[in-house]
C-alpha cells in the first residue's frame, strides 16, 4: 500500500475537487486514499494552514473547516501526522527551506521515512525524500 505525507497546496487543490492544478501522480494517489487504498498522511500544521486559509477567506470550504477536517480523516485513507520532537529535530537540517511551516512538514516526512506530495520547488530540493507531484 502507498503511504505518503502532503503538503498544504496539494490537500486544498485535491479537496477543491477534480483539479488539473494537482500532478498525475499526486492526484492518483489522493483518489487511491479516497478509497482506502492508500494511506495519506496530514501534518498537523497542514491542518492549521488549511484552518487559516478558510478563515481569511482564500479557500471556500462550505461544511467549514472542523467538519470538512473531522470527515476526511474519519475515511480511514488520511491520517493526521503529529508534530514531534523527532520531526523538529528532522528541520533543523532543512534550512535550505526558508519557510517554517513548509520545513516541519517536508521534516515531517522526513521522520515517518514517506514521500512527501508536494510541487514546492524549495521542499522538492532540500527536503530529502522522494518527492510526488
Amino acid at each position: 500500500m502507498s503511504v505518503a505525507v502532503t503538503d498544504t497546496h496539494a490537500l486544498i487543490w485535491f479537496a477543491l475537487g477534480p483539479s488539473r492544478r494537482l500532478g498525475r501522480h499526486a492526484r492518483a494517489l489522493f483518489e487511491r486514499a479516497e478509497r482506502r487504498q492508500a494511506t495519506i498522511f496530514v501534518p498537523v500544521l497542514v491542518l492549521v494552514e488549511l484552518s487559516e486559509a478558510i478563515r481569511r477567506g482564500t479557500v471556500r470550504c462550505e461544511a467549514g473547516f472542523s467538519r470538512w477536517s473531522a470527515e476526511l480523516l474519519a475515511s480511514g485513507g488520511f491520517i493526521a501526522a503529529d508534530l514531534t520532537k523527532d520531526a523538529v529535530f528532522e528541520a533543523e537540517r532543512l534550512y535550505g527551506i526558508s519557510e517554517r511551516g513548509d520545513r516541519l512538514i517536508a521534516a515531517t516526512a522526513a521522520a515517518l521515512g514517506c514521500p512527501l506530495i508536494t510541487s514546492d520547488s524549495q521542499m522538492t530540493r532540500h527536503a530529502g525524500v522522494t518527492t510526488i507531484w
